[in-house]
């Protein structure tokens, strides 16, 4: 990972001056730290204009720990959606308190328009990986987006398979990207285990894994894939793929999300109704329909505390607190709270995740 930086030898003079000053005049940092750790994330933009030494902290990864651990972190959506009349890719935002998206940067350049690009989260870093264009071949590129810094960088190594339209999720702090396709023909039935730490990236092959990968989710350290050709799972302690049972497979008709231990799906065959999987009884749990008048076209969803974000076309959103779902219902049909859209381009949803800070 690669960053160039020009200073003159004044400034690096004034950097290292104020490197050493308090976070707080006459405050021991220990305690700026506290203080500086209860203010909302949306006033942290503003902060890190106070001075070099506030926006080195707010940017760190110890500031985002802190928070976490204190549980005083809050989670935003990041939206990676493609504008239908230019074809190009932007991201998005949702900071859920004040219930508007946004747009937030500028994406490389490099990626602006390919499709098929995998997206993954860890800690406070998006990472977008591979993906392909219409006069271009899939790609191996990995780019790192750091929420707290807004910036973005072109990671080293790049995955050890070139690949698109591929499943990409995250297990122990590493990034799987999983079938799809390739240059290679045998990429549908391999997988990369890229680790952003030690900056290494291993492959591996499995016939268990399916072709044409739709969804994808995690839960009890298992990653679970789907495709045309059935489900399968992957157990993060063997490393062993195999086909997912059937009567979880058959019911996995949608976009999944696990919230908490249990994992939902929003089966949208005929309207748009939400399912739980009971791991006790092994079956699936009708839990209630969304209104046709809010929801109609495809979906992905994001998980945050106990609420689910249904997320559709130009972003409109629903809320779905499981909770208290079934207290709320009106003849079968959940009550939600609805979040719109909030501009006037047409533009599809790609994939979203939440990032906690």
């Amino acid at each position: 990972m690669e960053r160039i930086v020009h200073e003159s030898t004044n400034e690096r003079a004034d950097q290292s001056k104020e490197t050493q000053t308090s976070l707080i005049t006459g405050v021991p940092d220990d305690i700026s730290n506290l203080f500086l750790a209860r203010v909302p994330r949306s006033h942290h933009m503003a902060m890190k204009c106070v001075s070099r030494r506030w926006r080195d902290f707010i940017s760190s990864d110890d500031f985002c720990d802190y928070r976490n651990k204190s549980n005083l972190s809050e989670s935003w959506i990041y939206a990676l959606c493609r504008h239908n009349t230019s074809g190009r890719v932007f991201l998005h935002v949702l900071n859920p308190s004040r219930r508007s998206w946004r747009r937030v940067h500028e994406i490389p350049p490099h990626i602006s328009f390919r499709a098929g690009m995998g997206f993954a989260v860890l800690g406070k870093r998006m990472f977008v990986l591979g993906g392909c264009g219409w006069v271009e071949d899939a790609s191996d590129d990995v780019y790192c987006y750091d929420a707290a810094m807004n910036t973005w960088l072109h990671l080293q190594p790049s995955l050890s398979t070139k690949r698109c339209f591929f499943a990409c999720e995250t297990l122990d702090g590493k990034i799987m990207a999983i079938g799809g396709l390739g240059v290679n023909s045998k990429a549908p039935q391999t997988w990369d285990i890229y680790d952003p730490v030690t900056k290494a990236c291993v492959s591996c092959s499995d016939a268990n894994i399916v072709r044409d990968i739709e969804d994808s989710f995690v839960m009890d350290g298992k990653v679970y894939i789907r495709g045309g050709a059935g489900a399968a799972v992957y157990d993060g302690l063997s490393g062993v793929w195999k086909r997912v049972d059937d009567d979880l497979a058959s019911g996995w008709l949608g976009p999944a999300v696990v919230v908490g231990d249990d994992l939902y799906v929003l089966d949208q065959s005929f309207g748009a109704t939400l399912t739980m999987w009971c791991k006790e009884t092994r079956v699936w749990i009708r839990i209630g329909k969304l209104s046709q008048l809010v929801m109609t076209q495809q979906c992905r969803l994001v998980a945050i505390g106990s609420s689910i974000f249904v997320i559709g076309k130009d972003c409109s959103s629903v809320v779905i607190d499981v909770e208290n779902v079934r207290k709320k219902t009106v003849n079968g049909v959940m009550v939600c709270s609805s979040i719109p859209k909030t501009w006037d381009d047409t533009i599809d949803v790609i994939c979203c995740k939440s990032i906690a800070i």
